[in-house]
């Protein structure tokens, strides 16, 4: 098993390692979904059935979309 690490930022934002980029074949602009189980986290390529579900519920996903929400779980 290789294994590739990555280091988040102050956003939580994390660089995506060339050899999963190259796994993946993910290009610049690409979604990718995380996929979760019990404790484990699985990345993979967004497909487009991924991106029409999570489109079709954005607009019903706002119950805690305030500046108090953002600011009170902003260190979660």
């Amino acid at each position: 098993m290789q294994t590739s690490t990555s280091k988040l930022t102050q956003k939580y934002q994390a660089t995506i390692p060339s050899p999963v980029r190259k796994l993946l074949h993910l290009q610049a602009g690409d979604a990718v979904a995380f996929d979760i189980e019990d404790n484990v986290v699985c990345l993979r390529k967004a497909r487009s059935v991924d991106l029409v579900f999570s489109q079709s519920l954005e607009g019903t996903l706002n119950e805690w979309n305030s500046h108090a929400d953002e600011e009170a779980y902003r260190d979660l």
